[in-house]
């Protein structure tokens, strides 16, 4: 294996330009074809198709057409000291409305109901109008018989429905949904015009030099290109939701830049210890590059996980995420090395080397990193209780955590969209757009009465179900709906509806959205314990095969979980209990369950990652014969600024999320943030060397076949200590080519 990964290096240093032409190419072209993304996602996804409320919505499509009803509302106020019924002020109304369908044919079907009479729409004032006439409504159907559709139809003709000089709100369903999705475009816009400049100014300082800056930034510009033009390919063959763009280039941008940082730094390193050119290249793709293979495979193998939940936005995420991540460590082991072999001393050009100097000398063992390790590693449990108990309390927020949904309540509190429904919920509370919905299957007509007065028993209802409709073109179903007081807090509402007794030969499906809600809700807790259990187990096995030790990847899933559960502590301190609501401008409610699994994949995965490269240079100092406690010392030291500059560049990336206007960006932005500062400084740099130092030889157990199946041969045992460093030259050259052997056995055997 590693003979066969050396051939593929060796090509890479040969071929160079071409591997460069050939696979820059390639991405361009991807990027270019993924252009028009945006124009080819889907806003549809939330719920679990095999779920009760999806199959009455389903049936309830099928048999009485898609439910336009609430696609725009415009809510009229009528003029100071005048009603609604004013002569000149309905006029103005009535024409606007009526010019809507004739002006958008072809994206407005019609006016389904208003308070005034109007060509295409049912006259009701009861309904339509308060009982004082200071408010009315209208309701607009768009064209369109899936929620996609009719989504971009509204787009077209969202700035047609005000009125200049008429006091109006425009609320309803599409409103809100094209308001989610342009402020998700626009956290996109500003990761792109601040996120990745303050990046390139990090690079800078952290590299010291101009060129080996950009290295990182040329890897996670090319793996999100090249992304946009897989993705858009995934949209000809499934529906992938509009809101995967911009995380999953939140996170291939970050990580892109993390393995750039990481590949550049080990060939500076090489290049610091003399080594030439193409053998820097070659030991550095050997020892790195190997290393971001194997993380990549934790971070996809994470979020393939995913796949275990039904909803469609999940799964369309997972498959964004599994992409972008392997294409950045793609791109990280064959355009970087290749550049890379061009430039090669020439990297440190157009900067200050002396910034880097010290930090790409091999011997690193007394940086403050390496003097932080040895201070903990001195007293262990003394570091480790009241640590341990940190987080511990930080995970203690957790009891309280809730689940919800998406809806207009993740925008600001002053949105005018969000301001708009509001008002429109409190002026006709019994008209509001998220109904509960009965559909009710049977061949005597005579039950239907007798289900709907059973139902209106139903705890919670802002009114009774109207008498039930039929359908013209599905014989023996109906349809009746309406309110809840809260339709986020609908589930003793539902569990009554669906466990009362039913007629004989009568079904009873109960839907909308509040049902749809907590049916996504529950599919997502019955299958949570599975994914982490996966993740658990999967990533376990490979680490323990890669690093042939099974207490090791026992250790570092365990203090993933630890991280995992104060991340998670943090958000529900946060956005559930509502500290900083006011800084941060939201308002407190439950975390949206589906992307609560998302933060748990990504979280889980990143962590993973950082321990990966921090296990894979403590293997290696323990290959070259160094103690248990001073391979953990070199270990962290030698990784320690790295890891904190990835940590710091993914920082910067989702830092630039956490000012989003839309809520559930701020929780995945600041929730990434959390676990990114607690994995980089209170996992990595003290609770690693604790718990290993408490550990000791132990740390290295494995059963047999796991330590011959990753380790090989047995490492040297010897003391490692500075009579071994102090060999001769010839010898350490030899020393550290085994360990680059053993490394790339090491590392190598996911494959």
């Amino acid at each position: 294996m590693f003979g066969e990964f050396t051939r593929w290096i060796d090509l890479i240093v040969r071929r160079r330009f071409t591997v460069v032409a050939v696979v820059v190419g390639g991405l361009m072209a991807l990027g270019v074809y993924g252009l028009g993304l945006h124009d080819h996602l889907s806003v549809s996804g939330w719920d679990d198709p095999g779920s009760e409320s999806a199959r009455a919505a389903k049936l309830r499509d099928e048999a009485f057409g898609h439910d336009h009803i609430a696609d725009v509302i415009l809510l009229f106020h009528a003029p100071t000291g005048k009603t609604v019924d004013d002569p000149e002020f309905a006029a103005t109304v009535v024409d606007h409305l009526n010019a809507l369908p004739q002006r958008f044919p072809d994206r407005i079907e019609k006016v389904n109901g208003t308070y005034w009479t109007t060509e295409t729409g049912l006259a009701v004032p009861d309904i339509f109008g308060t009982e004082r006439g200071d408010h009315a409504f209208a309701s607009i159907a768009i064209r369109g018989d899936d929620d996609t559709t009719v989504l971009n139809n509204y787009r077209a003709v969202a700035d047609e429905f005000p009125i200049p000089g008429i006091d109006m709100e425009v609320a309803g369903g599409q409103p809100v949904a094209l308001a989610l999705n342009d402020t998700m475009a626009h956290d996109q816009r500003r990761m792109e015009l601040i996120a990745i400049p303050a990046v390139a100014v990090l690079l800078f300082f952290l590299f010291g030099g101009a060129v080996a800056a950009s290295l990182p930034l040329i890897v996670g510009g090319l793996t999100v290109l090249g992304a946009w033009g897989i993705v858009r390919l995934l949209t000809s063959f499934m529906e992938v939701n509009s809101f995967v763009s911009p995380v999953v280039s939140m996170i291939g941008l970050g990580l892109a830049i993390d393995y750039g940082l990481f590949i550049v730094s080990r060939f500076r390193e090489e290049l610091a210890a003399g080594r030439d050119v193409p053998d820097a290249v070659r030991r550095s793709v050997a020892t790195a590059g190997r290393t971001v293979m194997f993380s990549a495979t934790i971070v996809v193998i994470a979020s393939g996980a995913i796949l275990l939940f039904p909803q469609g936005f999940l799964r369309s995420f997972a498959l964004g995420a599994m992409v972008t991540v392997a294409l950045a460590a793609a791109v990280s082991v064959t355009v970087l090395p290749a550049v890379l072999a061009i430039l090669g001393p020439r990297v440190d050009r157009l900067g200050f080397n002396r910034f880097h100097a010290r930090r790409a000398d091999t011997d690193q063992r007394d940086n403050p990193w390496g003097r932080v390790a040895g201070w903990v590693m001195r007293r262990p449990i003394l570091v480790a209780v009241p640590v341990v108990a940190l987080l511990v309390v930080l995970i203690a927020p957790v009891r309280d955590i809730a689940f919800g949904g998406i809806s207009e309540r993740f925008l600001p509190p002053e949105h005018p969209t969000r301001t708009a429904q509001q008002h429109f919920d409190e002026i006709f509370p019994l008209r509001r757009i998220n109904p509960i919905d009965l559909v009710v299957i049977t061949r005597d007509t005579a039950d239907i009465d007798a289900v709907v007065t059973t139902a209106n028993d139903a705890p919670a209802l802002e009114a009774p179900f109207p008498d039930a409709v039929q359908a013209q073109s599905e014989l023996g179903v109906f349809t009746t709906s309406t309110v809840v007081r809260d339709a986020h807090d609908a589930g003793a509402t539902i569990d009554y509806l669906r466990a009362m007794p039913l007629p004989k030969g009568t079904i009873l499906l109960v839907g909308g959205q509040p049902a749809v809600e907590r049916d996504s809700v529950d599919a997502l807790l019955d299958r949570m314990p599975w994914m982490i259990a996966l993740v658990f187990l999967i990533t376990t096995v490979l680490m323990a095969l890669a690093f042939g030790s099974l207490i090791l990847p026992l250790q570092a899933g365990l203090l993933n979980l630890l991280g995992l559960g104060s991340t998670l502590g943090i958000l529900t301190w946060i956005f559930v209990e509502g500290h900083g609501a006011g800084l941060l401008n939201f308002t407190p409610q439950p975390i949206m369950a589906l992307v609560l699994v998302l933060i748990i994949s990504v979280i889980y995965g990143l962590s993973t990652d950082y321990q990966v490269f921090l296990l894979a240079r403590i293997v290696e100092a323990r290959a070259e014969g160094a103690t248990t406690t001073e391979a953990v010392r070199t270990g962290i030291a030698r990784t320690g600024w790295i890891i904190t500059a990835a940590a710091l560049v993914l920082l910067v990336v989702c830092g630039a999320f956490a000012l989003s206007e839309l809520v559930m960006m701020q929780y995945i932005a600041i929730g990434m943030v959390a676990a990114l500062f607690i994995d980089a400084t209170i996992l990595r740099v003290v609770l690693v060397p604790a718990t290993m130092t408490l550990f000791g030889e132990a740390t290295w157990w494995a059963p047999g076949s796991a330590r011959r199946a990753g380790r090989g041969d047995e490492p040297n045992r010897g003391s490692g200590g500075s009579d071994d460093r102090a060999e001769s030259e010839a010898c350490r050259d030899e020393s550290e080519q085994s360990a680059i052997e053993s490394e790339a056995r090491l590392v190598g055997e996911f494959r």
